[in-house]
């Protein structure tokens, strides 16, 4: 079985301080979680950004510092920005980063209700702006899916010519609007994409550990962080992204899986040396 590659979801567009205190906001605060992520055994970062008082921004000079000032401490790690940004913001506004010189980013693949009146809207024409733009960038796109209808739109889309191979998903499950987190969400999610295709698990609160061992014990990867999570377990605060790596590295170690380094993620997932 290969390697386990491990993402760490370091802070998100939503989860504040008032949630836990070690979220990070500040450039400072994203390196330090970005840094004990990675020396616990993340090879990827999935980065959002915020400006000092928390407010989500696809800035694309903000990611810059953020990303520079990463790269500068840990000069291998994979650095996967959003281009989901946050509910509201235009196509353009999201895809800011990907202006940027980066290897990876994110590929939303549907439109899913988060809640209230909040609707996280990605029209065909949006997935396939963002899939030319990766295409013309050489951008690795990880395809984001919250159930099973947006694995097919990505399927389509690829074989329409807007997303390249080898594809790679995330199934994001718990999510208010998605799909579940139960094992048989799964099964069902994982039975769903190409035998050759690639995929991580990114379960949301108390779905992350059960499915990131379910995720393990298949061949598959796996993404924590607080951006998904923010206990170690029940009623725990986790005191860092690192923490929760760190767990995923033992169960792995439980269940016979070594960790990949991101020079090994890179050619699971059929990315350029660095």
């Amino acid at each position: 079985m290969e390697k386990l590659i491990i993402t760490a979801a370091i802070c998100g567009a939503e989860v504040l301080k008032e949630h836990n205190p070690a979220v990070p906001y500040t450039v400072a605060e994203i390196v330090r979680e970005a840094k004990s992520a990675y020396d616990a055994g993340a090879s990827i970062i999935h980065l959002h950004v915020r400006y000092d008082d928390g407010t989500p921004t696809q800035d694309k000079a903000r990611f810059k510092e953020c990303i520079d000032a990463i790269k500068n401490v840990i000069p291998d790690i994979i650095i996967m920005p959003s281009t989901g940004g946050a509910v509201g913001m235009t196509n353009d506004e999201r895809l800011q980063p990907t202006e940027l010189d980066i290897e990876m980013a994110t590929l939303d693949c549907g439109t899913c209700n988060f809640g209230g009146d909040d609707v996280f809207t990605n029209t065909e024409n949006t997935i396939k702006y963002f899939g030319q733009r990766m295409i013309e960038r050489g951008i690795k796109p990880e395809l984001e899916v919250f159930d099973k209808s947006m694995i097919e739109m990505a399927l389509r889309l690829h074989k329409k010519g807007f997303i390249n191979k080898p594809l790679h998903f995330d199934f994001v499950m718990g999510v208010n609007g998605g799909i579940g987190g139960d094992l048989r969400d799964f099964v069902f999610m994982r039975g769903s994409i190409p035998a050759d295709a690639t995929y991580t698990v990114a379960g949301i609160g108390r779905y992350e550990f059960p499915l990131a061992v379910a995720s393990i014990i298949d061949g598959g990867h796996v993404r924590v962080g607080f951006e998904d999570n923010v206990y170690l377990e029940k009623g725990v605060l986790a005191k860092s992204n690192g923490e929760l790596v760190a767990k995923v590295v033992r169960l792995a170690k439980e269940f016979g899986r070594e960790i990949a380094n991101p020079a090994e993620a890179r050619q699971i997932l059929g990315m350029k040396p660095l």
